[in-house]
């Protein structure tokens, strides 16, 4: 059996550089657990990056994707397969959607939303193909999902940059609407940013923006990757503003920790894409989709849109509450189990390997805001724990600022 050093080693030297990795192996997980190499638990708070909502191995996904791998495993999109189907109809039943294009991550999904926007005004013999997005924005790595991306750090070295890209203040209509022109296809927004610093949008601003977009006659998408399938009590965060794209992207929870992304949309613009136009070998895979209509089950069966909310409620009011007399924390905010922690003045960083010291796993966004995602149905102990590990782990960090 390989030793933890050995399995290091080998990651150390095989794989890119492109990850910050602590020299942790992880071999097993249970609920809101991580196990190392060598046994050791951790709370994992950070969810896989808003991936796992139902913590790691449930118990029902675990056997759903056992059955499925015997029964039909890989087909592609030549025919269509039962869970696929039965997927796309569960999906439209719970949103706005009448038709869905199935893929692998959130930048596939993001980039078939850009594709889609130009083919559909190239069919109507339009010359718009202009991208809007936002300042502080995340929505992908591929050259044209980067490019949209409002953060120029994750431009650098990649250029040229794909053209037809502009970017605005999120939640400015004013600087939005300046930026619309004759040319613009799509507006690409987040209901709710993640990679940004976890940043919710002002009161009523995406009700103007969709009233904006249809008045200008152009569509609207929304990056729901990372703020979609239930993680802000809701099935998809748009819902909060009593609002509905033409489009929205999915990805993250979706695939109850497989990796699978997908495109919702109307169907008088999704019927721009017909045979040849556009594709994903493995897009709908049986097995994916078969995770994905689980989790659905379990979220609704087990009432844990409602528990995703109170979870958010308990995390931000006990981190509040605890942190208010550290002036260095600038505001705790989120929604649902999507949580941050903004430091002014200094990076969040060096909390994390703080954090691991005690066995507590968080992400960082935006560099000065510490991220929680925790599992929807995670433990209200393992939650307290969390709360007095960060309070712990600032606190000291504070003593040692002061000192």
């Amino acid at each position: 059996m390989l030793s933890h050093e050995e399995l290091l080693r080998f990651g150390q030297e095989h794989l890119f550089l492109n990850y910050r990795q602590p020299p942790i192996v992880m071999v097993r997980g249970e609920g809101s657990f991580l196990y190392d190499k060598d046994g050791v638990e951790y709370l994992d708070l950070s969810g896989g990056i808003s991936v796992n909502a139902l913590g790691h191995a449930h118990p029902r996904i675990a056997a759903v994707i056992a059955k499925q791998a015997y029964q039909l495993g890989h087909i592609s999109n030549l025919f269509y397969n039962d869970k696929q189907n039965a997927l796309a109809e569960a999906l439209c039943a719970r949103s706005f959607g009448e038709r869905v294009f199935f893929c692998n991550s959130g930048a596939e999904a993001n980039e078939t939303a850009i594709k889609m926007a130009r083919r559909y005004y190239y069919d109507r013999k339009e010359t718009r193909y202009e991208v809007i997005s936002a300042l502080a924005s995340f929505h992908g790595r591929t050259l044209a999902t980067v490019t949209a991306t409002g953060q120029p750090k994750y431009h650098e070295g990649f250029g040229p940059l794909p053209e037809g890209f502009k970017h605005v203040p999120f939640g400015d209509l004013p600087a939005l609407e300046a930026a619309i022109s004759e040319k613009t296809a799509l507006v690409m927004l987040e209901p709710m940013q993640g990679e940004g610093g976890v940043v919710l949008p002002p009161q009523g601003y995406l009700k103007a923006v969709r009233e904006l977009c249809d008045r200008k006659g152009v569509l609207l998408h929304f990056d729901e990757v990372q703020s979609g399938m239930g993680r802000t009590g809701r099935w998809f965060c748009h819902e909060h503003d009593g609002v509905a794209p033409d489009s929205m992207a999915l990805a993250k929870a979706l695939g109850g920790g497989l990796p699978m992304g997908a495109l919702v949309s109307v169907h008088r613009i999704a019927q721009c894409l017909v045979p040849g136009t556009h594709a994903s070998t493995f897009g709908g895979n049986p097995i994916a989709c078969a995770a994905a209509l689980a989790f659905i089950d379990v979220v609704e069966e087990e009432q844990l849109l409602d528990r995703a909310s109170e979870v958010g409620e308990r995390l931000i009011h006990g981190l509040r509450s605890a942190l208010s007399s550290v002036r260095w924390v600038k505001e705790v905010r989120g929604r649902g189990c999507l949580v941050g922690i903004e430091l002014e003045g200094r990076s969040a960083r060096p909390l994390l390997e703080a954090l691991r010291n005690q066995k507590v796993l968080v992400t960082v966004s935006a560099d000065n805001v510490m991220r929680l995602a925790p599992a929807f149905n995670i433990p209200w102990e393992a939650l307290d724990r969390g709360i007095e590990a960060i309070a712990s782990a600032v606190k000291t960090a504070d003593k040692e600022r002061a000192a």
